[in-house]
C-alpha cells in the first residue's frame, strides 16, 4: 500500500496539468492576520519553510496554491522554490488583495492583468499553471459582469497561464467556471457538502476540480475513535470528479500523517 503520493498523480481536469492529490496551501508562510482557524501560528522562518517544502516534494506533492491576498506567500515562493520550479503545479489567484488586516477586490480586466505579472515576477517564474478567481461570493456577477475571465482566457492564449477557474461560494458559480474555464476550488468536506454537483458537472465534462477546506479549516471532529483525516479524505476521494485536496499546513507532522492517510485511501479505493 503506498505511503507517499508519488504513485496517485492523476490529470487535473484537460488542464493537461498532472497533479498529486493533495496540494500544499501556503496562506500560512505569509499571512496570520485575518485567517479562520481555531489555533493562533506563528509564520515560519526561511528555514522552516525550506524544509517544509523539502517535505512536501519528498512525499510526493507536486502542487503548491498561493494568492496575493497571502501576505508575502508568493514573495516567498519565489525564493524557497528557485531551482525546482518545473518539479511544481503552481495554483495562485487575483481578485482579492489584503492590506492592513483589510480584505479589497478588484475583478476589473486591467487590475487582473497587473495582478498576473505582479504574481508572475513575485514568483519569479515565465508562467502560472493555474490562475482563479478570487471571489468575495459574487460568483456570477463577478464572472459575467467584471470582464475578468475574458482577461484571464487572454492571458492563457498570450502563455502566462496555463489554466484559469474560481475560486468560488456557489453552485451558480462553480458551473459557470467550468463551462467558460477549466478549473474549480470548492468547499467539500464533512460538514459542508453542497456544492457536490459542481463536482459532478466536472466529472462528467473532464474539468478541474481543487478542494478548499478539505478538513473544515481543521474544525472537522467526529465520534470518539473516529479519524476525521481518513474519513475526510474516504468522502473527497470517493468522488472521481476531485482532482485534488488543498490542505494548509506548516506542521511537517501533520503534513507526513495526511499524506499517509490520503495514500491509503487512495490505495484502497484503486
Amino acid at each position: 500500500m503506498a505511503t507517499t503520493l508519488h504513485e496517485l498523480h492523476r490529470p487535473l481536469g484537460s488542464t493537461g496539468l498532472i497533479v498529486s492529490p493533495l496540494g500544499l496551501g501556503t496562506v500560512k508562510l505569509g499571512r496570520d492576520q485575518g485567517v479562520k482557524y481555531p489555533n493562533g501560528f506563528r509564520i515560519p522562518d526561511d528555514e522552516q519553510a525550506r524544509q517544509l517544502i523539502a517535505l512536501a516534494r519528498d512525499l510526493g506533492i507536486n502542487l503548491i496554491d498561493t494568492a496575493p491576498a497571502y501576505g508575502l506567500s508568493e514573495q516567498r515562493l519565489g525564493s524557497l522554490l528557485r531551482g525546482q520550479r518545473d518539479h511544481w503545479v503552481v495554483v495562485s489567484k487575483v481578485g482579492e488583495e489584503f492590506v492592513d488586516g483589510q480584505s479589497h477586490f478588484d475583478f476589473s480586466p486591467a487590475h487582473t492583468r497587473r495582478s498576473v505579472d505582479r504574481s508572475l515576477q513575485r514568483l519569479r517564474t515565465d508562467r502560472i499553471d493555474l490562475v482563479l478567481v478570487h471571489s468575495d461570493g459574487r460568483d456570477l456577477e463577478i464572472l459575467q459582469h467584471s470582464g475578468v475571465y475574458e482577461t484571464l482566457a487572454d492571458l492563457k492564449r498570450e502563455g502566462k497561464i496555463v489554466g484559469y477557474g474560481l475560486s468560488g461560494k456557489t453552485v451558480e458559480g462553480g458551473l459557470f467556471a467550468l463551462e467558460q474555464g477549466d478549473c474549480a476550488m470548492v468547499t467539500y468536506n464533512l460538514n459542508e457538502q453542497s456544492e457536490r454537483p459542481v463536482l459532478d458537472y466536472a466529472q462528467s465534462h473532464a474539468k478541474g476540480i481543487l478542494v478548499k477546506k478539505a478538513l473544515a479549516s481543521g474544525h472537522v471532529c467526529l465520534k470518539t475513535g473516529e479519524d476525521p483525516v481518513r474519513a475526510s479524505f474516504e468522502l473527497l476521494f470517493a468522488h472521481p470528479g476531485v482532482g485534488a485536496a488543498i490542505i494548509g499546513t506548516i506542521n511537517p507532522n501533520h503534513l507526513s500523517d495526511n499524506v499517509r492517510t490520503a495514500a491509503a485511501v487512495l490505495s484502497q479505493q484503486r
